[in-house]
C-alpha cells in the first residue's frame, strides 16, 4: 500500500509540475473559464437579481473544473502515442488506472486553480460576493467534485481514445456538460427525458452539495450519491482500461481501435 500511494504521490506531482507550466493545459485552461464565466455573468446581470447572481456565480466557478478535464482527458492516451510513451504505458506490469488517474487527479486540481481565479475575477470584475454559510462543508463538497471530475476524467481516457478525435470528442461534451449539470440552468427545468443523464454524472451532486453548503443546508446526501456515482465510474474505466491494455498485447498492436 505505501509503495502504491508513493507511485501516486510522485506521479500526481510530477504531472501538477508538467500541467501548470503548458500554456495549454495550464494558464489557459485558468482564462478559457473565466471568459465563460464573463459571458454568463452578463447575462444573468441583466435581471438584477441577488439570488440568480448567486446561482450563477456559484455554477460559474466550478464549470471551470469540467472544462479543464474534458479535452486532456479525451486525448490523453493519444498524447502518450504522439509523445511516443505509449510502448512504455501498454508494457508496464501495472495497471493502466495507476498511469492514468495521477494525470486526471493533476488536471482536477488545475480546475480548482480555476475555481479560485474565478470567484476573485467575479468579486472584482462583478462585485459579486459568494454567500457561504458553511466554507468547511463548502470545500469539503468543492475537493469531493474535483476528485470525482478526475474520476470521469480517466473514464473518458478509456473510452475516447477508440476515436480517431478523441480531443474533439471532449471538447463537444463541454456544453452540454455545463447543462446536464446544472452549473447555469437547474436540472428540474431540463425536458424530464433528458434528467436521467444528469442523474449519472457525478458532477451533477457535487453541484447540488456546493449549492446545499453555500445555501446553509446538508450536502451529504447529495455527496453521497457523488462518491458512488463517481466509484462506478472508477470501476468500469478500471475494467475497460485493462481490456484495453489485454487487446493490445494479445494482438501486439497499439491500434487500439
Amino acid at each position: 500500500m505505501n509503495a502504491l500511494l508513493h507511485q501516486q504521490w510522485t506521479c500526481y506531482r510530477l504531472q501538477l509540475k508538467v500541467l501548470s507550466t503548458s500554456a495549454f493545459e495550464g494558464f489557459l485552461a485558468v482564462l478559457f473559464p473565466l471568459m465563460f464565466a464573463t459571458s454568463a455573468l452578463l447575462v444573468y446581470r441583466v435581471q438584477d437579481d441577488p439570488d440568480a447572481m448567486q446561482y450563477a456565480g456559484l455554477g460559474a466557478a466550478i464549470m471551470g473544473m469540467w472544462t479543464c478535464q474534458g479535452v486532456v482527458a479525451s486525448s490523453l492516451l493519444t498524447r502518450e502515442r504522439w509523445a511516443g510513451t505509449l510502448e512504455l504505458v501498454v508494457a508496464a506490469p501495472v495497471a493502466i488506472a495507476r498511469v492514468i488517474v495521477p494525470v486526471t487527479l493533476a488536471m482536477s486540481t488545475i480546475g480548482l486553480y480555476s475555481v479560485v481565479a474565478t470567484i476573485v475575477w467575479m468579486r472584482w470584475v462583478f462585485d459579486l460576493r459568494l454567500h457561504i454559510e458553511s466554507w468547511p462543508l463548502f470545500l469539503v463538497s468543492v475537493l469531493a467534485t474535483a476528485l470525482t471530475v478526475a474520476l470521469v476524467g480517466f473514464f473518458l481516457a478509456v473510452t475516447a481514445v477508440r476515436f480517431r478525435y478523441s480531443w474533439a470528442l471532449g471538447a463537444a461534451l463541454e456544453y452540454p456538460g455545463w447543462i446536464l449539470c446544472g452549473f447555469l440552468v437547474p436540472v428540474t427545468l431540463l425536458p424530464v427525458w433528458i434528467q436521467p443523464l444528469s442523474w449519472v454524472i457525478p458532477t451533477t451532486w457535487g453541484m447540488a452539495a456546493i449549492r446545499s453548503a453555500a445555501d446553509g443546508g446538508s450536502p451529504w446526501g447529495d455527496l453521497a450519491l457523488c462518491a458512488a456515482t463517481g466509484a462506478a465510474y472508477a470501476v468500469l474505466a478500471a475494467w475497460l482500461g485493462g481490456r484495453l491494455v489485454d487487446s493490445a498485447r494479445r494482438h501486439a498492436t497499439l491500434a487500439l481501435t
